[in-house]
């Protein structure tokens, strides 16, 4: 982990502020999802991974769901590139293999996948579309 920030793990309870105002930042207003396709019924149940900058400031977020699907992994514009979703994903499949999840998948935006694959996932599924966005399936799998 870097000085520069921070990784917590959380609950939508504690930190929904922070939380909704990294997913609403990347994902409502820069890539265009539609508001009522971001909020669901999973906020409430999944685990849910903060990163902070060192003023404390939300730059990232993720989620896995109780089914082990990893999701609404965002990180602020000027925080990319800088290993913040590294650390988010890092510590989400740490939760993965602590809950004795065989595996775990996710819906990758394609330009994603890359990322993805450097940490173990593998593409499991044909091209389709979530909220006018092309994504693949992609599963890890833990050895245990």
């Amino acid at each position: 982990m870097s000085p520069e920030y921070k990784i917590i793990k959380t609950s939508w309870k504690e930190d929904r502020q922070a939380l909704s105002q990294v997913r609403r930042k990347v994902f409502i207003e820069e890539q265009k999802v539609p508001e009522e396709l971001e909020w669901d019924e999973f906020d409430e149940t999944s685990h849910h991974v903060l990163a902070l900058d060192s003023q404390n400031n939300p730059i990232g977020t993720g989620r896995i769901k109780p089914d082990g699907q990893i999701g609404r992994m965002a990180v602020l514009k000027n925080w990319r590139n800088k290993s913040v979703g590294k650390a988010i994903l890092e510590e989400l499949l740490k939760i993965a293999i602590r809950s004795n999840y065989p595996e775990t998948y996710l819906h990758a935006q394609l330009t994603a996948i890359k990322f993805y694959e450097k940490s173990g996932f593998i593409v499991n599924s044909d091209e389709f579309m979530d909220a006018g966005i092309p994504h693949k399936t992609m599963i890890k799998r833990f050895v245990n």
